[in-house]
């Protein structure tokens, strides 16, 4: 059996609809290797429908691509995306509402916005490793670059209908028994979708709007809660209880770390307050030499039991911050150092304080290499910046400072880093703003006076009524 597009939202609730569709793929074929996906737009636009795949199909990369991109050509090409950390079929099934108990239903603004929407699609089946890519997809036919957002930093943004934007919220997906429940955090998901989507609406802009996963959570259940944990870094900040539950997973994230003995981050103290704070899954430096790359591993040096990296260099203040890791006998040198530089200040069109990256340097045997961040690398002051991948080639988010400079013959690769150089409470990361490829603050106004600007506004501030721009990322 078929699901066939359209889903007669005029006859039976949308919700109940997706259940409908959703059990009937249950039945044919695994689902713990899948994710959902939905996709609808905005009150009133209508798109040609696409009819879903058979029952029992699985839509893999090159199918999702295909149904995005129909979509998109003739759909609005402001995109929503509400990425969740983890769903699967049964977060519908189990808190959906279903057969007639739409009072125990988690999912009201989600049912409200689809029985709203002329032509939602509903794939209920897709491969997750597929899911994975839906950014890079989007962002390829969109020709513009992922924006991470909250709820409060949308409510100060005005986008242009004739403009691409990819907008993107992340949310949580929380399971264990010292966790919230997995049907209090998906209402806590679904107060955020509805939150969004007034927001859009309020702004009178078309938009296409879609919500997935980028792993399934049945699969997830069967990991063990600080596998669960590690995606809690990629929190962003939104209004009341959602923001507070952020901070709450970090400290549940800290104290599994102590209990199961992950490695805790690195800390540098001044006085007696840690001021900074910076974790990493592997760190690798590499230089080229002789036409070969060597690369060397400094991940057992830095973090582990018993592991207390040298930080002599190190300062913080209110406005600057250096990270300094001194190491020894680095690819032939030495002496070797590792340094992130990082300063705040406060911007005038986003109208608040930001935090960048200045820059990252390797300091050895009397020479300096220099890799520019602050055009990629930044987040809310108050945050701290989250990245799978940090690395200076291969989509690079750090660049050479000059044609000249020595970092040239030098790449460096971070997996899964974090780092926050102010407004550290305790010995806790604040909720993180997740990495994204954001237009140069110079690029804004044709100038290189990121004072003027400044990190996070490739979309203009309401109250400013210069246009936004659209050129190229890099």
């Amino acid at each position: 059996m078929a699901l066939t597009g359209g889903l007669r939202l005029c006859s039976i609730s949308a919700v109940y609809a997706i259940l409908l569709g959703l059990l009937i793929i249950s039945g044919s074929g695994t689902c713990d290797e899948q994710v959902p996906l939905i996709l609808w737009t905005a009150e009133g636009i209508p798109i040609p429908s696409q009819s879903p795949p058979a029952a029992g199909h699985i839509v893999g990369q090159q199918q999702l691509a295909s149904y995005l991109e129909k979509a998109l050509n003739v759909g609005p090409r402001n995109v929503v995306l509400f990425l969740q950390d983890k769903m699967s079929i049964e977060d519908f099934t189990m808190y959906g509402g279903a057969f007639g108990n739409k009072q125990d239903s988690v999912f009201p603004n989600l049912e409200e916005a689809l029985m709203s929407s002329s032509s939602p699609l509903v794939l209920p089946a897709v491969a997750w490793p597929a899911s994975n890519v839906v950014i890079g997809q989007l962002q390829d036919q969109l020709e513009t670059s992922p924006l991470y957002m909250d709820p409060e930093t949308l409510s100060q943004l005005r986008l242009n209908a004739s403009s691409p934007a990819l907008l993107v919220f992340r949310l949580p997906y929380g399971i264990g028994a010292d966790l919230m429940s997995a049907k209090e955090v998906l209402s806590g998901n679904d107060g955020v979708i509805g939150q969004v989507l007034s927001i859009m609406k309020t702004q009178s802009v078309p938009y296409t709007a879609i919500y997935t996963a980028l792993q399934p959570s049945r699969e997830a259940a069967s990991l063990s809660v600080e596998s669960d944990l590690g995606g809690g870094r990629s929190l962003l900040q939104t209004r009341g209880g959602y923001r507070e539950r952020g901070r709450q997973r970090e400290k549940q994230r800290r104290i599994e770390e102590e209990k199961t003995g992950i490695d805790s981050p690195v800390e540098f103290k001044e006085g007696e307050n840690v001021c900074i704070l910076f974790w990493a899954k592997r760190l690798v430096v590499g230089i080229l030499r002789n036409g070969q790359w060597e690369d060397h591993d400094l991940t057992p040096s830095t973090f582990g039991k018993g592991v207390k990296p040298e930080l002599h260099g190190s300062i913080c203040d209110k406005t600057k911050s250096k990270l300094v890791l001194n190491y020894a006998s680095v690819l032939g040198h030495s002496s070797f150092k590792l340094i992130f530089a990082m300063s705040q200040r406060h911007y005038k069109v986003s109208a608040r304080r930001w935090f960048t990256l200045d820059a990252v340097e390797l300091e050895y045997d009397g020479t300096k290499a220099t890799f520019n961040g602050s055009r990629n690398i930044y987040a809310p002051a108050e945050y701290s910046y989250r990245c799978e991948s940090v690395t200076s080639f291969r989509w690079p988010l750090l660049v050479p400072r000059s044609s000249k400079d020595p970092a040239n013959q030098w790449k460096v690769s971070f997996e899964d880093l974090q780092i926050q150089g102010f407004n550290v409470t305790g010995r806790e990361f604040s909720y993180a703003s997740d990495c994204a490829g954001f237009f140069s603050p110079g690029n804004l106004d044709g100038s290189d006076d990121q004072s003027a600007h400044g990190p996070g506004t490739y979309l203009w501030p309401a109250h400013d009524h210069a246009a936004p721009y659209h050129g190229p990322l890099r």
